[in-house]
């Protein structure tokens, strides 16, 4: 096991998003001054199958050459509208077909398809399945991306996304907890607020990711969402009553929480200052910021200054670097992607294809429903 300083550990508890298409000497630099947990790819990120490939295998060496511990690199691979990676990649419809479908053998099929792609070209993390319900037709967020909006659905064929995904090696991250199914707001732009009774959240929202959980869900992330029921004063991100006493207390669950990107308006504008600080001590492992190294050092200075004023203490950051060394030593230390020039060969034995092609044969000869 790594023997990682403190300083090295809040650096393990940011995952970053990178500008380009390389590990610029820019970012090298900046690389030598701390090394993040993770980075997350965007289609900026993204050329040929061969340069993907190549990119996420300069990020592990650099982070090797520092610290001795690979990082984690993620991705926004769902299927549908939210799909980072084109063409040879297999191209995966919404989640909604499936949902239509109900069928987890299926599910179960495709998600491995989609996680032997990823794991080829070198991604180690899917920021998937949603397991939000899609519980409010004017959701302008999720809609589609949600298998259905009965939450037994969600949460049968979430747990069959959860089990392909990683039997191909790949650690899935459910999203967004507590649920973001039931916004009229994007909360990319501003604090949606949930006002439903605790008891029909239970009964609706939370209901596939208390399954999750209990199946042995490995991450999730957190939905930047305010549940007066649950807290009337932060939203899920930030909030101890949330993450600390239900999610971590009355479920036990003890994988690794991420936040969603900490700089999207729902957070940046209310709690920018205080957001990494409460965030880590609501009960979250992971800060995720997509826009850059910078915008992450800045923040990783605000972390380091509250373990130094006590603000944060440090036995809050050992438990949650063990957490994100525990899920590294599972699915990071053995990994060994195949050389670029034989992704492409990868991805068309992975099965995801001919999956696809069944789910649509299947989704034309059954009717209306």
């Amino acid at each position: 096991m790594p023997r990682l300083t403190l300083q090295q550990q809040l650096g393990q508890l940011l995952f970053v998003g990178i500008a380009g298409q390389g590990v610029s000497a820019e970012l090298r630099r900046a690389l030598a001054g701390w090394v993040p947990g993770g980075f997350v790819l965007f289609k900026e990120n993204i050329g040929a199958p061969e340069q993907l490939a190549d990119l996420c295998a300069e990020l592990r060496a650099v982070c090797l050459e520092q610290v001795g511990v690979p990082p984690f690199i993620a991705i926004d691979q769902e299927g549908g509208r939210v799909a980072r990676l084109g063409p040879p990649f297999t191209q995966v419809p919404p989640m909604r077909r499936l949902g239509e479908l109900g069928d987890a053998d299926l599910t179960r099929r495709l998600a491995a398809g989609m996680a032997a792609e990823l794991r080829a070209a070198g991604i180690s993390m899917n920021f998937a399945p949603v397991l939000d319900v899609d519980s409010n037709p004017a959701n302008p967020v999720i809609g589609d991306r949600s298998f259905s909006r009965d939450p037994e659905v969600v949460a049968r064929l979430g747990g069959a996304f959860i089990e392909g995904t990683m039997s191909a090696g790949v650690a899935p991250v459910g999203k967004h907890f507590p649920g973001h199914g039931d916004t009229a707001t994007d909360s990319h732009f501003e604090l949606p607020i949930v006002e439903r009774p605790r008891a029909d959240l239970e009964r609706l929202e939370l209901a596939p990711f208390r399954a999750a959980c209990a199946a042995g869900l490995p991450a999730l992330m957190t939905a930047h969402v305010l549940f007066p029921a649950l807290d009337a004063a932060l939203p899920a991100t930030l909030s101890p009553a949330i993450l600390g006493d239900l999610l971590r207390g009355a479920w036990g669950y003890d994988g690794l929480v991420i936040t969603d990107d900490l700089q999207m308006q729902a957070i940046a504008r209310h709690f920018a200052a205080e957001a990494p600080l409460l965030s880590l001590r609501a009960g979250a492992d992971v800060l995720l910021v997509c826009a850059g190294v910078a915008a992450a050092a800045a923040m990783l200075a605000q972390v380091t200054e509250g373990v130094r004023s006590g603000a944060l203490r440090e036995t809050r950051v050992e438990e949650s670097w063990r957490r994100l060394l525990r899920l590294k030593e599972t699915f990071l230390f053995d990994q060994v992607a195949p050389p670029a020039a034989r992704l492409r060969q990868a991805i068309a034995a992975s099965g995801a294809a001919a999956v696809v092609a069944e789910l649509a044969q299947r989704a034309g000869t059954a009717g209306p429903t």
